[in-house]
């Protein structure tokens, strides 16, 4: 039996569960700025999955780089979200 689809499928639905509440923190702590963080992230992860050799590993933090890339898009949304009052506004934003 091959365990990696599942064992790929199982690490990206709690890769993705994960960037959720990051992003509501992020945006919450440091404002939309946060997105710097999350495209170097993605940067990061993607030549971490371009030079480890395991095909598993490289998977998962491909994964990881787009949902880095995923969250910037993300950031600013839940700012949109703020606005409408959806969530609360935390000290990454700045008052007017």
């Amino acid at each position: 039996m091959n365990f990696t689809g599942l064992l790929v499928g199982l690490s990206t639905f709690l890769i993705i569960g994960l960037f959720h509440p990051l992003v509501m923190k992020a945006e919450y702590y440091i404002g939309v700025k946060s997105w710097i963080i999350f495209a170097l992230a993605g940067v990061v992860f993607s030549v971490f999955s371009l030079l480890v050799k395991g095909f598993i590993l490289s998977t998962i933090l491909g994964v990881v780089a787009f949902s880095s890339f995923w969250s910037i898009l993300e950031v600013f949304e839940q700012r949109e979200r703020v606005r409408k009052g959806w969530f609360p506004k935390g000290p990454g934003h700045k008052s007017n």
